[in-house]
């Protein structure tokens, strides 16, 4: 298995501390998200001779690929992000599907990327705003809306456990057969971290052995050769125990 480590383009200050990591063979690549506004940091990241994947930015800051009002903006971004993407030469840039909205209106920015390096995540049913008083849905947070942008697009896929199983507990579905459903769907590449709550409809990025997710089953389901970042508890300067152990125990599976 190939390993990721989730960065953000702010994380400059952990530079260091990546390059040991990955020279002591912790992970193979970077899954980067770019912060917008942070394309000046392309200058510090480009000097690492590490394997970079690209996670295009997300409602957390207002992109919504699902809107068409925000079109204009997310072309934008997308013309920043694919800068990022050439220098750092990635074979990947994952996006989300956005928040309500409209699915056919996803594949269209999609299709005015025009970028075949684009891979779609799939998403919890449901997020709530303004102190879980607004309640709203996520576009790709289906097996069946994830399968109809890959038949309308030229998007791989990228499985995200947690949100799969978030997603199923919303629809009153076993998670583990939902998984299966999903990576019937061909993933290229994975996202893995814990669960506090296997029943919950949210996702806590709890390390892994921390929460109630059966990783035996889960493992079933990805291949020797997969890629799976881990979205765990952020790296600092101080800390990486977590992610190391984090990674020690992906490999007990490989």
């Amino acid at each position: 298995m190939k390993i990721g480590l989730k960065l953000w383009s702010i994380n400059t200050d952990v530079i260091n501390e990546t390059i040991k990591l990955y020279e002591q063979n912790y992970f193979d690549y970077i899954e980067l998200y770019v912060v917008p506004d942070s394309y000046n940091t392309i200058t510090l990241w480009k000097k690492l001779s590490i394997p970079f994947i690209i996670h295009f930015p997300h409602a957390l800051h207002k992109i919504n690929l699902a809107d068409k009002f925000k079109r204009k903006q997310n072309l934008f971004v997308y013309k920043n992000i694919k800068n990022f993407a050439d220098i750092l030469k990635v074979s990947n840039i994952i996006i989300h599907g956005g928040i309500e909205g409209n699915i056919d209106e996803l594949i269209y920015q999609i299709k005015i990327f025009n970028d075949e390096r684009i891979i779609i995540e799939n998403k919890p049913l449901i997020v709530f705003f303004q102190k879980g008083l607004i309640k709203k849905y996520c576009r790709g947070a289906t097996v069946e809306e994830i399968n109809y942008v890959l038949q309308n697009t030229s998007c791989g896929f990228c499985l995200d456990i947690s949100h799969a199983i978030c997603s199923a507990n919303s629809q009153h579905i076993d998670p583990y057969y939902y998984i299966s459903q999903f990576n019937a769907l061909k993933p290229v590449m994975y996202h893995i971290s814990d669960m506090d709550n296997i029943n919950s409809l949210f996702d806590s990025h709890s390390h892994l052995g921390n929460g109630e997710i059966d990783f035996d089953k889960v493992f079933n389901y990805i291949n020797n050769s997969a890629m799976i970042t881990i979205e765990t508890a952020q790296l600092t300067k101080t800390n990486q125990d977590g992610f190391i152990n984090d990674v020690r125990f992906i490999r007990h599976y490989n």
